[in-house]
């Protein structure tokens, strides 16, 4: 019996108006100077505007600060630009605010103001990384659930490919998880985003590694995102869905501490290569390697199925897998997520890089069947 670790730490608050509750928990954790970091997209929004409304429009630059040069895949650029705000301005904690990107890059600029000037290609070779500065994170996308992750995915100068930085010390302090914020979101978005959560889910639950606290949550995610999804798709106002969706992606985030699959490793390439949404590419890829993997161990989706409503008990295994990949393609069919590769501008000369990012990046190491590099290159022409 092998040795593991389970840890749930991350203090959530969660409700329509969670956000009013900022300014409170701000002085609980002792930050009196934040930094706002975000992206140049949502700094034009609704939600952005409550924000700063919450904060107070006229104590910006004064007692909060706000950076929002963050990128859709958020390079190394990102990180020193939000710490260098965070130093010169003399700030005491980080407000993270928006998708993914902002969330990971709000997290990890910590490190940065700890350290300035450090080299984050060496970022394994240091252990000690306590004494960040506090940090709240506040999504506004259903997909990621990077509030409650202690890793950030960054493209860093040196390799011009992501990398994971991964530390206990980069949770958030605190996450405020207010529907309300995301009713903006397009429906596209919101699609894109929910496959997100929806793969980290699949994934993270067939993932070999044993973890049964997490293989709980990602069930009732896989459960909520089912429901939840195409009701935020089809109306962005139900505030319920919306908290449905924002809960099941951070239930994604927490159960793939046990790690993912080979879903991922398809698509950070297709983000770092061709400047594709995170989401969008699991969307794209999550079918066929679902198929693959149901091929050589089958039985792998039975309890999937079941989580989404279908009556899979009493058949075989693989009609069990075959039922439930089935709803998965309808589903995403439904929400416009039915699309190849191609639609999006990747072409067979970009196959070799992705294939040799995708071999490297490690998430398929923990896929639930062993994947050779030719399964990998055979996958992309699958959905090419």
């Amino acid at each position: 019996m092998n040795l593991t670790s389970f840890s749930f730490p991350t203090r959530t608050r969660y409700g329509a108006g969670a956000l009013s509750e900022l300014p409170s928990a701000l002085l609980q954790l002792g930050i009196r100077r934040p930094l706002v970091v975000t992206d140049s997209g949502f700094a034009l929004t609704a939600a952005f505007s409550s924000l700063i409304a919450v904060l107070g429009v006229e104590n910006r630059g004064q007692t909060f600060f706000v950076y929002d040069g963050v990128h859709p895949n958020p390079v190394e650029t990102d990180l020193r630009e939000s710490a260098a705000c965070l130093v010169e301005n003399s700030c005491d904690g980080v407000i993270a605010i928006g998708g993914g990107s902002p969330l990971d890059v709000g997290k990890a600029a910590r490190l940065l103001a700890r350290r300035p000037g450090f080299d984050l290609a060496r970022f394994y070779e240091e252990s000690d990384w306590s004494g960040l500065l506090p940090c709240i994170a506040i999504p506004t996308t259903a997909g990621t659930g990077s509030e409650v992750g202690r890793s950030s995915v960054i493209t860093l100068d040196a390799t011009h490919r992501k990398a994971v930085l991964f530390h206990p010390e980069l949770l958030a302090r605190l996450v405020i998880l207010d529907p309300e914020l995301t009713v903006g979101l397009p429906p596209k978005l919101t699609a894109a985003t929910g496959a997100d959560a929806l793969t980290h889910c699949i994934e993270s639950f067939t993932c070999p590694t044993f973890h049964p606290m997490c293989d709980g949550i990602a069930l009732e995610g896989i459960r909520l995102i089912a429901d939840a999804l195409p009701k935020a798709y089809r109306d962005g106002t139900n505030l319920e869905a919306r908290g449905h969706m924002l809960v099941a992606a951070a239930m994604g985030a927490v159960a793939f501490q046990k790690d993912l699959g080979v879903v991922h490793s398809l698509a950070h390439p297709l983000s770092s290569i061709c400047g594709m949404h995170h989401g969008l590419a699991n969307a794209l890829c999550l079918t066929a390697s679902l198929r693959l993997c149901s091929a050589r161990k089958p039985g792998l989706y039975r309890r999937v199925g079941q989580a989404v409503g279908l009556d899979v008990a009493a058949v075989s295994d693989s009609e069990a897998d075959l039922r439930t990949i089935e709803f998965l393609e309808r589903f995403f069919t439904e929400l416009g997520l039915n699309q190849k590769l191609s639609q999006h501008g990747v072409t067979p000369a970009h196959l070799d890089a992705l294939v040799v990012q995708a071999w490297e990046d490690p998430c398929h190491r923990s896929n639930a069947v062993p994947v050779t590099v030719d399964d990998l290159r055979a996958l992309y022409l699958a959905v090419l």
